[in-house]
């Protein structure tokens, strides 16, 4: 009976290790994806800075070549 109640006691432990330890796995992963976005952030910022503003090219024309104006060879 003994034996019992100290298999009970080590797997109760364990048990509390391991969800202390997904709760810290969980805190750091919210940290690092925090820590991500905000990266990604301001490395849109600084591009955006960095990188000249190219003018629009302006759209080509089109214009109307009747076919009766093109040469037959």
């Amino acid at each position: 009976m003994t034996a019992l109640w100290l298999f009970v006691v080590v797997a109760l432990v364990v048990a509390l290790a391991a969800w202390l330890q997904s709760r810290r796995n969980a805190r750091q992963l919210a940290e690092v994806t925090q820590m991500f976005w905000q990266l990604k952030f301001d490395h849109g910022e600084l591009k955006a800075k960095v990188d000249p503003h190219e003018p629009v090219a302006a759209a080509p024309k089109s214009t109307f070549v009747p076919l009766s104006s093109i040469k037959k060879s």
